[in-house]
């Protein structure tokens, strides 16, 4: 009896552990931090830990059968994402196969290009007059690095190794546009009116897409919207998540000769690492929830000469808006102090930030409870499989969870989301699903290893049932709406949401030329980018 308590001890403290490594995924690495924090109390007030699980709820069966009716369409668009992994902003493939599917189930394509990103895009269907309204938030990025076969072993995929879904981002968008499929079938076969919304989240691991469609109100008319992340375990919780500001910080300076007059110079290097030291100074009188980290994006070329150009790019972040911009304020102050002091000009780019995330205790216990219904399986081969990926990683031999772990209470943690930025608009329900083995962390090869294999197949299909079933609660019972809605505004405070986008952010950065679109409707203009790159001559000015 000793030591199968020891085990499952360890166990637990293996799965809690192996959370944190997981920081992209902000439910993941707060599911760790909250380890020694209480569980949040139940729907009947005992603790979530310890309270004996709610019943089903009534909607869980129907979400269960009808994600099984297009589970043939919810795993061809994972398997297909997967093997054409395309990085942010270069989603073409993997937008048009979610396009292809929504519409061939009915969807309206509303639209593309969505708020100036060419790889984003909303689609939607209706019932009936009037009802409310329900959101999901796929994403299909992959990254950089990490291709890898359906193999429990570096090996490259099917396209090499130079991208992979090292984020699960395959499972992710086929699980929420598979939802929107799954709920759908429900409402029909129930007569329930309303409205599904599917927004193609571009981008989410640079500038993600949903800051540009929150800036645009595309949210604001939701009753709420749902999402989930892989991870290595599997819950929900009161998390939140940082607000964050990204800038660049370029110094100019003026160049000379290093050894034989350096007088006659300007250092933007030194500029930059006096901002640097600027930086650090600020610690010592910053909040405990403020994080500052920073790299030299650009330093010179040679130490002979006397650099010109430097550039910085510096995150910070903080517990909420208010407090990044305050900090932010402070560090453009650093910049132009350090500028003065080496008599360089300093060129301060806000170019990208998130708000933090609003939890939802409503939607929270409801979602809690749908993941309980049924409990996800693994079978012997699956857990061979993630056996051997910890094998390779060096880990210890756990495998993959099954357990569920007790819904997690109000923490703050440090990573950030673009899913913060729909939390200010409408309520939210987000949730982790185990899609990697216990200690694996999110942006590593056995991520997309999992995802190509049955275990991802398992995991896309969960995480529909577990959304179809919420989503249909929220359309079909009033008091429920009613207490997701109440937690919202008091969460909110009667804030406005204010983008944190510049105004003259139209668009991301780095979008490829032959995708910037004009105005929407799919009309490539490569001729307007090649003349912003340089590349051909501008065209004769209009004069009507």
């Amino acid at each position: 009896m000793y030591e199968q308590t020891e085990f499952k001890i360890a166990r637990r403290n293996l799965i809690l552990s192996s959370l944190a490594t997981a920081g992209a995924w902000p439910i993941a690495s707060g599911l760790a931090m909250a380890q020694a924090a209480p569980a949040a109390p139940d729907a009947g007030g005992g603790a979530s830990g310890s309270a004996p699980p709610a019943a089903p709820p009534p909607s869980a069966k129907a979400a269960q059968d009808a994600v099984k009716k297009v589970e043939d369409t919810i795993l061809r668009i994972s398997r297909e994402v997967w093997e054409t992994p395309e990085l942010s902003l270069h989603e073409e493939l993997s937008s048009k196969i979610h396009i292809r599917e929504l519409e061939a189930a009915g969807f309206a394509i509303v639209s593309t290009g969505t708020s100036g990103i060419p790889t984003a895009f909303v689609a939607e269907w209706s019932q009936g007059e009037g009802g409310p309204k329900v959101g999901f938030l796929p994403e299909y990025d992959a990254l950089p690095g990490l291709g890898n076969a359906a193999e429990p072993r570096q090996t490259p995929g099917p396209s090499g190794i130079e991208v992979g879904h090292g984020c699960g981002h395959n499972l992710l968008g086929a699980g929420c546009t598979g939802a929107a499929l799954a709920l759908k079938e429900m409402m029909i076969a129930d007569g329930t009116p309303g409205t599904l919304r599917v927004f193609g989240c571009a981008a989410e691991e640079t500038e993600g897409a949903k800051v540009y469609m929150a800036r645009d109100g595309l949210f604001n008319d939701l009753d709420a919207c749902l999402a989930w992340h892989p991870a290595p375990a599997n819950g929900t919780g009161l998390l939140r998540t940082a607000a964050v500001d990204m800038i660049n910080v370029t110094f100019r300076g003026r160049t000379a000769h290093a050894g034989v007059d350096p007088w006659e110079g300007r250092s933007a290097l030194k500029g930059a690492e006096m901002f640097g030291i600027g930086v650090q100074f600020m610690r010592e009188h910053v909040r405990p929830t403020t994080r500052l980290h920073y790299v030299y994006t650009s330093a010179g070329e040679t130490p002979n000469v006397v650099p010109d150009h430097a550039s910085v790019f510096i995150m910070i972040r903080d517990a909420d808006r208010e407090q990044v911009r305050a900090v932010t304020d402070w560090v453009r102050q650093v910049a132009q102090g350090a500028a003065m002091s080496t008599r360089t000009e300093a060129e301060i780019d806000l170019f990208f930030g998130l708000h933090d995330l609003l939890p939802n205790e409503p939607m929270v216990k409801r979602l809690h409870q749908h993941i309980t219904a049924t409990p996800i399986e693994w079978t012997e081969e699956e857990q061979a499989f993630a056996k051997a990926c910890q094998r390779e990683m060096q880990l210890p031999e756990a495998g993959i969870t099954d357990q569920v772990l007790p819904i997690l209470p109000e923490v703050s943690m440090g990573g950030g989301t673009d899913v913060g930025d729909v939390s200010y608009n409408t309520p939210v329900g987000i949730f982790a699903i185990a899609t990697m083995p216990v200690g694996v962390g999110l942006h590593t090869w056995p991520v997309t290893a999992c995802g190509g294999m049955s275990i991802g197949d398992k995991t896309s299909l969960y995480s529909a049932m577990v959304m179809a079933g919420v989503g249909h609660d929220v359309l079909t019972d009033p008091e429920f709406r009613a207490q997701v809605r109440a937690d919202f505004e008091k969460r909110l405070k009667g804030r406005p949401y204010i983008s944190p986008l510049p105004p003259d952010k139209l668009r991301p950065s780095g979008i490829p030329p032959h995708l910037l679109l004009r105005d929407g409707s799919g009309e490539i203009v490569e001729e307007v980018y090649e003349y912003e790159e340089g590349e051909v001559e501008a065209p004769p000015a209009r004069t009507s």
